[in-house]
């Protein structure tokens, strides 16, 4: 896996994002508003960088870089609101490359070079005779199709009218079909060249579009972090950093889900056609909703002409509407992933980010599924739930003895030791086999923390039951007042002779039921921070004084809460040092993995989409109407679910990529977590609605599956913490944002 730059293309984009700060600051921006909306220095400089003849073959006299490098200058592009058809002309520049030969070469040198301006047409001018075009004020040629027909349209300066625009960009709107026209070539594969150029421009315009989207984010934080009302800054006010927190998970999906098109493009993967279209609506939707949001995080002064951010609310909108409507672009990867439509897609060139697990996450993920194959029975399969309440021992203790249960925990410890891009595979093969309780997660991370600050006596009896899967725990973090404020315990532990004595109440022990120990964090020293007077313990469930009851869920899950009465335990069950709990604690961290919900998520979409196959759709007056997968609403719907397992996983992805390499890490866990659960609670509401009535019944099959979804996924955004507790970790870490919590 890889998500780094070559060092070629780090200068490439370097170079490319100097000269924009410098040639396309926001004066110089509204200098060309003035003018039109064309920069004709900038496309001068631009040209003489070669960022016109990117895309352009060798062969033709272009540099032949792939679209990756392409997108990285188109995100350069968006972030400072260049001012130029930028898109349009580097998509026009490869079709004259491609299909113009010898009777266009002068007008393709005068293009690269930024003499005259190429752009194109998005319409079939023999349906559309009269279209707005982007950079139609100040197109000497527009490339368009005609039919069966891909030509060449001159413009002389009498057919380019400006026009007042949303954005006060060189757009016009043109007679295409009264002009004189060339033809650059009929027929499959003129029309090919000339739709896989569409592709490129809906890649390119997403990428320029979270650049935009990027930074219209950061100015808005740096203004939320030195602006200040009721005597504090608004930054700490969730209402502001939460939706900013929301926002660049986003951002960073939509960067990451043209990075995956480019990716699946050069593979070849069937899907690449489908996520073209969805990295087009994803940003066009995204960055629409970012310059809103940092539009009011300045407040009054936002709307003023004199503030930067109205530039980029306008030009997010403006820049992907001239293909039309956005939406379209979803109803487009419904067609593509469920009805059977196809695209014409450009070269991709090199690209070097992969996202690609690995032979070790191919090997393990194999192991899991020959294991489930060997050694579980159908009737074993019938009683496995993702809580708790799915536990099997012996299925258990056989994962143990085949080295599948500790995947992570390191080989010091006795676990495989694996690194998190196998992790990741190994619980996406989970998942599969319908294996996917938290009885391993948990044990893996009690056991490492005892490993880590347990006492050779406690090592003896429990860790090494736990080791052999003889043993199992739950987690005591959270109580009946604290939640997901951990640091607020007040269950005491109070020195007794050579121990100690446990009292007080813990919520949310899921598995105390059935486990052995529970991992708990005790208040120690209420006289201090309350961080530091915290003491972690292992403490059997065995014990005479702990009392188990039960509290179930509307989740089909049992959790509970637990009593604890004067439950003495010995020093030596002790974890670390007394009032050291917090450091304690922390080394569960060493299993960070960047999870999230990526693998329930892909899971309840293959349920729907299986669903969606057998349902019969209502026809007019009751009749039949095909099945429900074949109407538009319902593959665009799907595909919106698609959209966001994807961004998920490759949320995911870097998450991991960060850990295994080294790589600073921007709250991308908590990322990953946030975004995750809170599209799988409203896809599984989305994927109920869609598949009703049926998804009513908890019957065996998808159904009942969709219906435990939206049931489940609602325990996912408070699983390990809410989702507010991420989002403020994101907004403090990932766009440093002051701090929201106590």
């Amino acid at each position: 896996m890889n998500f780094d730059l070559t060092d070629e293309q780090e200068m490439v984009r370097d170079t490319f994002a100097r000269f924009l700060d410098d040639n396309s600051s926001p004066a110089r921006v509204r200098q060309a508003i003035e003018t039109g909306g064309f920069d004709a220095a900038l496309w001068s400089g631009l040209a003489e960088l070669g960022a016109l003849a990117m895309r352009v073959p060798e062969a033709a006299g272009g540099m032949g870089m792939g679209l990756f490098d392409a997108a990285l200058l188109m995100e350069e592009a968006g972030r400072t609101l260049a001012s130029g058809p930028l898109a349009e002309t580097l998509v026009a520049a490869r079709l004259l490359g491609e299909l113009g030969g010898d009777a266009t070469s002068d007008l393709l040198e005068k293009v690269v070079s930024g003499e005259v301006v190429a752009t194109i047409a998005m319409r079939d001018v023999a349906e559309s005779p009269r279209q707005w075009v982007a950079g139609g004020l100040v197109a000497d040629a527009v490339i368009a199709r005609k039919g069966n027909d891909i030509v060449l349209v001159s413009v002389p300066a009498e057919a380019r009218v400006a026009e007042e625009n949303l954005a006060s960009t060189p757009l016009a709107e043109i007679d295409l079909a009264a002009l004189p026209a060339t033809v650059l070539g009929s027929g499959d594969a003129a029309l090919a060249a000339f739709a896989g150029g569409i592709e490129e421009w809906k890649l390119l315009i997403g990428a320029a579009l979270s650049g935009l989207a990027r930074e219209a984010l950061r100015m808005a934080a740096a203004y939320a972090g030195e602006r200040k009302a009721f005597g504090v800054f608004i930054g700490t006010f969730q209402a502001i950093s939460h939706p900013m927190a929301d926002l660049i998970a986003e951002i960073d999906g939509g960067k990451l889900l043209v990075w995956k098109a480019i990716r699946s493009i050069a593979d070849g993967a069937a899907e690449a056609g489908a996520q073209v279209s969805i990295a087009g609506w994803w940003n066009a939707q995204t960055a629409a909703r970012t310059v809103t949001q940092s539009l009011h995080t300045f407040g009054g002064i936002g709307l003023t002409l004199e503030h930067d951010v109205h530039l980029y609310n306008l030009r997010a909108k403006a820049w992907p509407l001239v293909l039309g409507d956005p939406e379209e672009l979803l109803a487009e990867a419904g067609r593509r992933l469920y009805g059977g439509e196809s695209a014409s897609l450009p070269e991709a060139g090199e690209m070097p980010v992969d996202f690609d697990l690995g032979d070790e996450a191919r090997r393990v993920q194999q192991e899991i599924h020959d294991f489930f194959a060997e050694h579980v029975t159908d009737e074993e399969r019938e009683q496995f739930h993702y809580s708790f309440e799915g536990y099997n021992p012996r299925v258990h203790k056989k994962l143990v003895e085949a080295n599948l249960a500790y995947l992570q925990l390191p080989k010091d410890v006795g676990g495989r030791g694996l690194n998190a891009y196998a992790v990741t595979a190994a619980r996406d093969a989970f998942e599969e086999e319908g294996w996917n309780n938290p009885v391993g997660g948990v044990a893996q991370m009690v056991a490492l923390i005892m490993h880590r600050f347990g006492t050779d006596e406690l090592k003896e009896d429990a860790l090494a039951k736990v080791m052999s899967g003889d043993a199992i725990c739950s987690l005591g973090y959270s109580e009946p007042g604290s939640g997901s404020d951990v640091f607020a315990a007040q269950c005491r532990a109070i020195p007794d002779g050579n121990g100690w004595k446990i009292e007080g109440t813990k919520m949310w022990t899921s598995g105390a039921n059935i486990t052995d120990y529970v991992l708990m964090l005790t208040r120690t020293n209420p006289d201090v921070a309350k961080h530091k007077g915290l003491t972690m313990f292992i403490v059997p469930l065995k014990a005479e004084g702990v009392t188990v009851q039960g509290v179930h869920t509307f989740m089909d899950e049992r959790t509970n809460i637990t009593f604890y009465d004067g439950v003495k335990i010995p020093d030596s069950w002790r974890l670390g040092e007394v009032d050291g709990g917090a450091r304690t604690m922390a080394a569960s961290l060493e299993l960070e993995h960047g999870g999230g919900f990526a693998k329930v998520q892909k899971v309840m979409l293959e349920e729907a989409v299986e669903l969606c196959g057998a349902i019969d759709a209502p026809g007019v007056g009751g009749a039949s109407g095909g099945k429900l997968i074949e109407r538009p609403n319902a593959q665009a719907r799907l595909a919106r679910t698609y959209a966001n397992y994807l961004v998920s996983e490759l949320l995911q992805y870097r998450a991991n990529w960060v850990q295994v390499e080294g790589k600073t890490n921007l709250a991308y866990g908590p990322m990953t977590k946030v975004f995750s659960s809170e599209k799988f609670t409203t896809d599984s509401r989305d994927m109920l609605d869609l598949t009703a009535p049926h998804s009513l019944s908890k019957r065996k099959g998808p159904a009942g599956a969709i219906n435990q979804d939206y049931r489940h996924a609602h325990g996912t955004t408070i699983y390990g913490g809410s989702s507010e507790v991420h989002r403020s970790m994101v907004a403090e870490r990932g766009l440093g944002l002051p701090r929201s919590r106590g």
